[in-house]
């Protein structure tokens, strides 16, 4: 009975940790996180009050190229039109989020070394993100810290929803 019990936790303990971490290396590996990711959804929630915004809209616009090597995002609010005064960049400016740099996976971790930012004190940074992918899409979260697009919330998490381009 002891024997059986212990094969069990071993067993659960395989599904529950090795299994996503073989999933998430075989992910690169596969070439499964490979491809462009339209946004259809970005959320940013409180990590105390759980509260939600979306401080880009219902309907965001934006992608997610993964190459081999490198990961560029573009992400811009709804209902952006070309800026004509310096207030109308300030909101443009606010309503984008654009990086560039090289990659790496480890376990659910994305981490990319900044080398092009819109905004620049995020060039040189490593930004960190957890991922998870079901079928054609992608489940994109930050690490918990205040907002850049919603820093009323305080601590905070983006969560983002891609899904493969055809």
């Amino acid at each position: 009975m002891a024997m059986l019990r212990l094969f069990r936790y071993a067993l659960a303990l395989f599904a529950l940790v090795v299994l996503p971490l073989l999933y998430s290396s075989l992910a690169l590996a596969d070439g499964a996180l490979l491809g462009v990711w339209k946004l259809n959804g970005f959320t940013v929630e409180s990590v105390e009050t759980k509260e939600r915004r979306y401080p880009f809209g219902q309907n965001p616009k934006g992608y997610v190229v993964i190459t081999a090597d490198r990961l560029i995002t573009v992400l811009t609010g709804e209902g952006r039109k070309p800026p004509g005064t310096d207030e109308d960049r300030i909101s443009a400016f606010k309503t984008l989020i654009a990086y560039s740099g090289q990659y790496r996976i480890e376990e659910n971790r994305l981490t990319t070394k900044v080398d092009t930012a819109w905004n620049e004190s995020w060039t040189g940074t490593d930004q960190v993100r957890i991922f998870r992918l079901e079928g054609d899409k992608l489940f994109i979260e930050t690490l918990p810290a205040v907002s850049v697009t919603a820093p009323e919330l305080g601590i905070a998490r983006g969560i983002l929803e891609f899904e493969r381009t055809k």
